[in-house]
């Protein structure tokens, strides 16, 4: 993962599938820069899941623009609402505006799965 050490992609990836265990959503981070508008590039990535996209959930972080969109698919929004995600991603926001980009990722795979589980 661009940006990031190999431990720290490590932890993320291990957070990642912890996340896909306990939920049974597919998760994925994607770090770097949009082509075209963040929103735009980010429901691209999700579509790019083929049929998994359904039960998926996208997380991508405009390391230059400084900013994140997180993207859900058709059953994990079920799990997932916008509020949810929209509260998750502003703590992450809230450690990447501190320099935390590994903490901010963590927290929120973490809490993803947390609230999606809880719903399920």
């Amino acid at each position: 993962m661009r940006g990031l050490s190999v431990a720290q992609a490590d932890d993320v990836r291990r957070a990642l599938h912890a996340a896909e265990r306990r939920s049974g959503l597919r998760f994925g981070v994607f770090l770097g820069e949009p082509v075209g508008s963040r929103r735009h590039f980010a429901e691209r990535l999700h579509a790019a899941l083929g049929e998994e996209a359904g039960g998926a959930v996208v997380i991508f972080v405009d390391l230059r623009g400084r900013a994140l969109e997180i993207v859900t698919g058709e059953q994990a929004r079920r799990r997932l609402p916008d509020g949810a995600c929209r509260l998750t991603a502003m703590s992450m926001a809230t450690a990447f505006s501190v320099g935390d980009l590994v903490g901010g990722l963590l927290y929120g795979i973490a809490a993803l799965a947390e609230q999606a589980t809880a719903r399920h």
